[in-house]
């Protein structure tokens, strides 16, 4: 036996002819580890650990190495190294979420199916001709972000990449480009020399392009030429605000990512979905917040009387009561 009141045991016997040690009797785990294990005790595998801690890892798989520190202390009344607290907790993510190597190994496989399922979605992988089998996997998760008329944030775009370097923006920013953002930039130019570039590149598609744009007016559609109104908003760092959505995520081995970052885009769609129907039974034809809006400036308008003169043409006339202003347009 191992120590007192444990009862984990284990029988050897050698074998003489083959010249080896053959184990006759296990008795499984020890018991003895809760209370009486120190410092530097040889009983506390990590095994045992890592099945200790697997709970709080499946319940949030960004748990901090040095809460994992604490709980080891905690229930073992031993503090074990960072190090250690932290290839412990990448084992027992592997225990609950499936193994790192494989994970790489099934993505293909994973990702073909979602593209013969989910129609319109497009994948593209690019691999090294040469790996190291000894090499550890780094990763960047990039996410292209977009807003809807209600505010909402919703992720349009995903990349693992090896990191945040050139040709990873560039396998990024390409592919978004191809598949996802397919129209010109015209409206984002800041500068008026941009604009007349890219206004130059739009009437070499077609005219029929330029003049739809010319009727709506420079205000209403370029950043250039907008006063500032959008220029804020245009420029918030949205992803930061989708990183709290992929936090935990962002900890997994990368199909099981995939897998949670595909689910919960699923659940946000879902969901959006339903709230967008309801509002249409519930017979409104804009969002909550282009609504609000909308309130907002008829009741700041509420003094002003408009007369319509000439509609094809925007000719009208604006009255305002209070001040007894006219404006004629």
């Amino acid at each position: 036996m191992y120590g007192r009141g444990c009862d984990w045991l284990i029988r050897a016997s050698l074998i003489r002819k083959k010249g080896c040690w053959e184990i006759r009797r296990y008795n499984g785990r020890h018991t003895c580890t809760t209370r009486v294990i120190s410092q530097d005790h040889s009983k506390l595998d990590s095994d045992t650990v890592a099945e200790a801690i697997k709970p709080l890892v499946e319940t949030d798989p960004s748990i901090k190495v040095k809460t994992i520190i604490a709980k080891v202390q905690s229930r073992f009344n031993y503090t074990i190294s960072y190090r250690k607290a932290w290839l412990l907790k990448q084992k027992s993510i592997a225990k609950v979420f499936g193994d790192w190597e494989e994970s790489y190994q099934a993505l293909p496989w994973w990702l073909s199916v979602m593209v013969q399922k989910m129609l319109g979605s497009v994948v593209q992988i690019e691999t090294r001709p040469l790996y190291n089998g000894n090499e550890e996997a780094q990763g960047t998760l990039l996410v292209a972000v977009a807003q809807d008329g209600n505010q909402n944030i919703v992720p349009i775009a995903f990349a693992l990449v090896e990191g945040e370097t050139a040709d990873a923006w560039h396998f990024f920013l390409r592919n978004l480009r191809m598949h996802v953002v397919r129209k010109d930039g015209v409206g984002y130019s800041r500068m008026m020399e941009e604009y007349n570039i890219n206004y130059k590149r739009l009437e070499e598609r077609g005219e029929a392009y330029a003049r739809w744009c010319d009727a709506i007016g420079l205000r209403h559609w370029v950043l250039a030429f907008d006063e500032g109104h959008r220029w804020g908003h245009m420029t918030t760092n949205f992803v930061e605000c989708i990183n709290s959505v992929l936090k935990g995520a962002r900890n997994l081995p990368v199909l099981a990512l995939v897998r949670a970052t595909y689910y919960r885009l699923n659940e946000l769609f879902t969901q959006k979905s339903a709230e967008s129907h309801e509002r249409k039974r519930a017979g409104y034809t804009y969002s909550v917040f282009a609504q609000q809006r909308i309130e907002a400036s008829m009741q700041q308008a509420g003094n002003i009387v408009v007369h319509r003169f000439d509609r094809r043409n925007e000719v009208f006339e604006v009255h305002e009561m209070t001040s007894e202003k006219v404006l004629v347009e």
